[in-house]
């Protein structure tokens, strides 16, 4: 009676085994379809934003080269004040309207003028030695304007924003599912899971060089999309009303007494710092007497121990005021500063070390993101991260065409009566919440492959 207990309990026991490992496939199965489909479609946005990525990266030394001659001058001992400067393009441009004013920075380096001529804004370089004027550039001509729209917005605006930070949320998606489909689960060799296997067929050489670089690189890759997405245009707005919502932006309090009046947020004025973006932009007290002149503004910049390269917003408006802001390579040396144009009395002074958590993690994610938090290094490993991406894409896509049937997509099947457990559902919602683009695009994802593709023998044929 004895073993035939035993026996009972080993049959319940295998078959609640079997059961286990059933589900353990079906789930594989049902990862790897939203694993393959994810990346056939998105696998070319990655491809596209991690070349412009690669090109925007170097930044610095490719404007330097294609610009030195509007960028460089020669040094001399003597140099016009801001105003002379301002003078001598005003008389280049007649008409036009001076908006932001960029000093030198450093012996050999030109001013910059920001002007509007003929509704047309520009900047202009002048040289602060001598006042002549080096030349002008359109925002829309400068070579990296073109490479940051592709990059941000595949030069089709808005519904291009869009689309590239769905790309994005999919692309933490592949890597998720991909890091499930790579868990080397039974396996115990470190070949085809740490280190790809070069000597069994192209077949597996191609599948290791897709998983093993991803599995490495999951981290890195992780981190480089996250900080990416501060600047797409739903996610972006998103975090940044968290932030404002929980403090962990910008503080309460800058201003000397009440809030400002103004509602205009300081990126709507200036370029400003991720942070300072939706800071609220005070407001000048009437005054009778004069505005205050350039010169004077950057002796407020020097007393408030601003870094080189800060940039000077004209005030818009008898209530307008000067804007301060500087973005180095370090985020601890971002600065923002609203000015009452009459007075010279600092309205806001935003810093680094004024951030909340948020900010302070997402200045920093900014940084590192484009390569300029510590200089040359920084952007090398961005590059070989960007490298790694095109790489997975590419042997993805690969693997993809080698093994699709003809007459089909290849897509892996989905098990009859397939139900996700509740911790993918689970995870799946979160997801969605956190990545508003991704929940929605998912959602219709799943409403198309029930009402549409399941029903139409064709699409059901082609899809899988």
């Amino acid at each position: 009676m004895f073993a035939k207990q035993q026996t009972v309990n080993h049959s319940t026991e295998d078959h609640e085994a079997q059961v286990d490992s059933a589900k353990a496939q079906f789930l594989y199965r049902a990862v790897w379809r939203w694993h393959f489909y994810a990346g056939i479609i998105f696998a070319p946005f990655v491809i596209l934003l991690a070349i412009t990525g690669i090109i925007y990266l170097f930044k610095p030394q490719i404007e330097n080269i294609i610009y030195k001659d509007y960028y460089y001058v020669q040094a001399t001992k003597e140099k016009l004040t801001a105003e002379e400067q301002i003078e001598a393009v005003k008389k280049a441009y007649p008409g036009a309207s001076v908006t932001k004013y960029k000093p030198s920075f450093v012996s050999d380096r030109s001013a910059e003028v920001g002007i509007v001529d003929k509704k047309v804004p520009m900047t202009v370089f002048i040289n602060p030695h001598n006042g002549k004027v080096l030349g002008d550039l359109k925002k829309e001509e400068k070579f990296m304007s073109q490479v940051e729209r592709m990059h941000g917005e595949l030069m089709i605006g808005k519904a291009g924003d869009r689309i590239v930070e769905m790309a994005a949320c999919w692309a933490m998606i592949l890597l998720i599912t991909g890091l499930y489909l790579w868990w080397p689960r039974n396996k115990k060799s470190i070949f085809g899971t740490l280190i790809p296997r070069f000597s069994k067929g192209k077949r597996i050489m191609l599948r290791d060089l897709h998983s093993v670089p991803a599995f490495w690189f999951s981290l890195f890759i992780s981190l480089f999309i996250l900080t990416g997405l501060p600047w797409s245009g739903l996610w972006g707005d998103y975090i940044n009303k968290i932030a404002t919502a929980t403090k962990t932006g910008y503080p309460t309090g800058l201003w000397d007494g009440n809030l400002p009046q103004s509602t205009v947020p300081s990126k709507a004025v200036a370029d400003v710092p991720w942070a300072a973006e939706k800071l609220p932009v005070p407001e000048s007290k009437e005054n009778k007497t004069a505005p205050l002149v350039v010169a004077d503004i950057m002796k407020i910049a020097e007393k408030n121990h601003l870094e080189d390269g800060y940039t000077i917003t004209f005030p818009k408006g008898e209530k307008g005021v000067y804007t301060l802001s500087v973005k180095p390579d370090n985020p601890k040396g971002e600065a923002t500063l609203h000015i009452d144009q009459y007075s010279g009395k600092v309205l806001a002074n935003l810093r680094f070390a004024d951030y909340g958590i948020l900010a302070k993690a997402i200045s920093i994610g900014i940084a590192l993101h484009e390569g300029r938090y510590f200089g040359l290094v920084n952007q090398l490993l961005d590059l070989v991260i960007c490298l790694v991406l095109i790489g997975i894409a590419v042997t993805g896509c690969m693997m993809w065409w080698k093994r699709k049937p003809s007459g089909t997509l290849g897509a892996p099947s989905l098990p009859k009566n397939f139900k996700l457990m509740k911790g993918a559902v689970i995870l799946i919602i979160m997801l969605g919440i956190l990545f508003p683009l991704l929940g929605i695009s998912l959602l219709v994802a799943l409403m198309l492959d029930w009402l549409v593709i399941k029903r139409v023998p064709t699409l059901k044929k082609w899809f899988g």
